[in-house]
């Protein structure tokens, strides 16, 4: 979890969004739909994007989970936080966290970073405060710095 190993027993049907908040006390993670429509709980599992609303905590046994809270390092925000912080590209940050995680397994995943490949790999992630063009920015700005250093 987040770079730590971490053991803990939990209900087989307990959803892994909630254990993250209720067990391991990591709300930046966030509970929108429960159902997989708005990318809020979205986090990485081995380095793709995954929406935790829908997985169970169980199946993340032997697997990298990645949070948001995992992405800043030694006090230091990761690129796509920045990005997001300079480009003005949150506003409520509801959505933020989901938003950044998806956009790091959608970098991650490598290709083109276009206007239209960033816009097509958000497909699952709603934002209702700022809309997108912002967001487009910040993740493209990230890429190219993510690119050129190799921090994923």
């Amino acid at each position: 979890m987040n770079g730590a190993r971490l053991e803990a027993e939990v209900e087989p049907r307990q959803l892994l969004v909630y254990f993250l908040r209720d067990n391991l006390n990591l709300t930046g993670t966030t509970v929108g739909c429960d159902t997989t429509s708005c990318g809020a709980c979205t986090i990485l599992v081995d380095g793709k994007s995954v929406k935790s609303c829908t997985m169970l905590a169980v199946q993340a046994d032997g697997t990298e989970v990645t949070t948001i809270e995992g992405m800043a390092k030694d006090g230091e925000l990761h690129p796509l936080q920045r990005a997001f912080h300079d480009n003005h590209a949150l506003q409520c940050g509801y959505c933020t966290p989901g938003m950044i995680m998806a956009a790091a397994g959608l970098i991650q995943r490598g290709g083109d970073m276009s206007e239209d490949d960033i816009r097509l790999g958000l497909e699952g992630n709603l934002c209702r405060c700022t809309g997108y063009h912002n967001i487009v920015k910040a993740i493209q700005q990230a890429a190219g710095e993510m690119k050129s250093s190799a921090t994923v």
